[in-house]
């Protein structure tokens, strides 16, 4: 062997960190995820206070040493000794696994339906801070203060007098830089975000967020909780009323668990254009959702599913979650009295009793709702079966896109009509060029580089992309074809054509593609179109200047054997100003009249080709809105506005 087998393992080798030094060493073993998760395990003390009716107010502040810290208006933690000769702020602050919410489901605790549950999170906390700051202004006239630095007490505990007329605690940490991997500073952003979120499921609390860094302030107050949410979240876009349903229970998931107590409330209303979902339990956002999740799907889906029983077609498929999430907003806010979460971060539960109980309050809930609102009940079959058909046309639409689509250009050629390859494969090198008809192939064919230039001959004009919908747009063998070319896959933003998105630039087979049109009004039209069936397909390929217009020249002026070549009028006659007399002047009749040579001069030839190349600034979606959408009203008043603009060019 290359090298000798250590031998030292022993006794000796067995070390302990201590719990301080584990915590540290290893923070996610009691489920700190990072620096962030320590705001949200003291935030959740605060809240806690509030949801037992103490204090209506929480002022968060970031210091400009970047520390943060968290004031309540509940009745303080407890920190003096107890009647076992203890000091109570040790329990809360220095010891894991220890606190005041252990005694909720027998209903001696002080909380009973706490964000908080372990007793992990003020010690964690504090374990991983560089320094760790708890005062309480208590109901007994004392204001208490204690210090630690990386998780060791500094201080003696402080007691004075204090004539404040509130109570509450306020406690300010900086978390460790050598804990979290170099971060100490909590993320403004992560604030925000979990004092929205708390405000929602929180009504009649209120956030400050003082920043002194950035010198701002913000407050996160809905007096309403998730109703005002919601209907800020509608945008007056809801065809239905905002429906909340309360209910509690008690059960237990099997005949081994203790029995709980559980309320559930849930928001919903239906949105023609919105839809949103979220989950709380005891105030946290459930991002990974769990039980939740599943009573909401299996109560609606069932629910909506005998609602549609008379709507079905013959033979039609049933209606699926998917479908109603499409136009649902619903936040479910469950409580229970035991801990459900399956872990310290507190971002998925776990209930079967939860999930069997609510489901079937639920189901019971939706079906006298749709008896006792007929009007709504038929809006939301309607928009649902909408939902559901879109969804099933654009995934046949999906099959079809991918079966013709399936392919590569190296075994395509001798398949797509008007298609010329070149000879390199070097997809840094190959051009891709677009002209009209096969009348244009010839010259093309014979004028260009063929080492590098590929050619497609268009077999007349394309749909116009802006105003059909996907399933015609690729029933278009034009269309198809040319996607196979590009090899690159689309990007649709249809929210029920979402599937169809398979778009990768790292596929494109060519280095740039080129249009190639005539100087003239056919030209323009073909060229309009051309680009909007980019623009709606491949949008990325006009962000990143792939595409290019070449524009073929409208005029050849002849003067003493050599040619000149203009675009429009205008530059012909001012050409043939600077020629003077004995010029010969020869309109060009399109693409396919066009000597191989004129091509490789005037179109071809990248020295000696007059270039466009097209970026998504100047293909701005109010244009091709206003030019070939549905906006009839803006597009006459633009005629309005700008015809003598055009006309005056044409008689100059």
């Amino acid at each position: 062997m290359s090298e000798e087998l250590n031998n030292n393992y022993s006794t000796d080798s067995i070390e302990s960190l201590g719990i301080l030094g584990g915590v540290r060493a290893k923070p996610a073993s009691i489920g700190l995820e990072n620096n962030d998760h320590t705001f949200v395990e003291i935030l959740a003390n605060s809240i806690d206070e509030y949801r037992e009716g103490y204090g209506n107010k929480i002022i968060i502040t970031k210091h400009e040493d970047k520390s943060v810290s968290v004031q309540d208006f509940g009745r303080s933690v407890p920190m003096d000794i107890n009647s076992k000769g203890e000091y109570a702020y040790k329990k809360v602050f220095d010891e894991l696994w220890s606190g005041g919410k252990y005694s909720n489901n027998n209903g001696d605790g002080n909380y009973l339906f706490s964000l908080g549950t372990n007793g992990c999170g003020s010690t964690g906390t504090n374990y991983t801070s560089d320094f760790f700051e708890a005062t309480a202004i208590a109901p007994n006239g004392y204001k208490y203060y204690i210090k630690y630095e990386k998780g060791l007490q500094q201080t003696e505990l402080l007691k004075e007098k204090h004539e404040l007329n509130y109570t509450g605690t306020i406690i300010r940490w900086l978390p460790s830089k050598e804990v979290f991997r170099g971060l100490s500073e909590i993320n403004d952003t992560f604030i925000h975000s979990k004092l929205k979120e708390q405000s929602i499921v929180n009504k009649g609390l209120k956030f400050v967020f003082i920043n002194e860094l950035k010198n701002e302030t913000t407050e996160y107050y809905y007096e309403n909780g998730v109703i005002d949410y919601i209907t800020e979240l509608n945008e007056d876009k809801n065809f239905t009323d905002i429906i909340q349903w309360e209910s509690e229970s008690k059960g237990r998931d099997n005949a081994d668990t203790d029995e709980y107590r559980l309320k559930t409330e849930l928001t919903f209303c239906f949105n023609n254009e919105v839809n949103h979902m979220q989950y709380f339990h005891n105030s946290s956002w459930l991002a990974n959702g769990g039980t939740p999740e599943e009573f909401i799907k299996n109560s609606f889906t069932s629910s909506i599913d005998k609602l549609l029983k008379d709507k079905y077609t013959k033979g039609e498929k049933k209606v699926t979650f998917n479908d109603i999430r499409d136009s649902l907003i619903v936040i479910s806010s469950t409580y229970s009295t035991i801990s459900l979460y399956s872990d310290q971060t507190k971002k998925a539960i776990d209930s079967k009793f939860m999930k069997d109980s609510v489901t079937e309050w639920l189901k019971n809930q939706l079906e006298i709702y749709f008896i006792e609102n007929p009007v709504e009940a038929d809006k939301i079959a309607t928009q649902i079966l909408i939902n559901k058909r879109s969804r099933e046309k654009a995934e046949k639409t999906r099959l079809d896109v991918k079966k013709k689509l399936q392919g590569t250009v190296n075994n395509l050629t001798g398949r797509i009509d008007g298609f010329v390859n070149c000879r390199s494969k070097d997809v840094t090198r190959r051009q891709l060029t677009l002209v009209e008809g096969k009348s244009a192939l010839g010259s093309t064919k014979q004028g260009r580089d063929a080492e590098i230039q590929a050619i497609y001959a268009l077999r007349g004009k394309i749909l116009n992309c802006l105003k059909a919908d996907y399933d015609k747009i690729f029933k278009n063998d034009i269309i198809v074809d040319l996607l196979k070319l590009l090899g690159c896959g689309v990007e649709i933003k249809s929210k029920h054509n979402k599937d169809l998105n398979n778009f990768d630039i790292n596929n494109l087979k060519w280095k740039e593609i080129n249009i190639v049109v005539d100087s003239d009004i056919d030209g323009g039209h073909i060229l309009t179109l051309l680009l909007t069936m980019f623009y709606r397909l491949t949008p990325t390929l006009i962000r990143e200047g792939r595409i290019n217009v070449i524009e073929s020249p409208l005029y050849e002026i002849v003067h003493n054997d050599k040619s000149y070549f203009a675009h429009s009028d205008a530059e012909k006659d001012s050409i043939v100003k600077e020629l003077g007399n004995n010029v010969v002047i020869q309109r060009s009749k399109g693409l396919g009249e066009n000597t191989p040579e004129m091509m490789w001069e005037t179109t071809m030839n990248p020295l000696t080709r007059k270039q466009y190349t097209i970026t998504e600034d100047e293909l701005q979606e109010k244009y091709f809105d206003l030019f070939l959408g549905d906006n009839l009203t803006d597009r006459k008043g633009y005629i309005e506005d700008h015809l003598h603009e055009y006309l005056e060019e044409a008689l100059d």
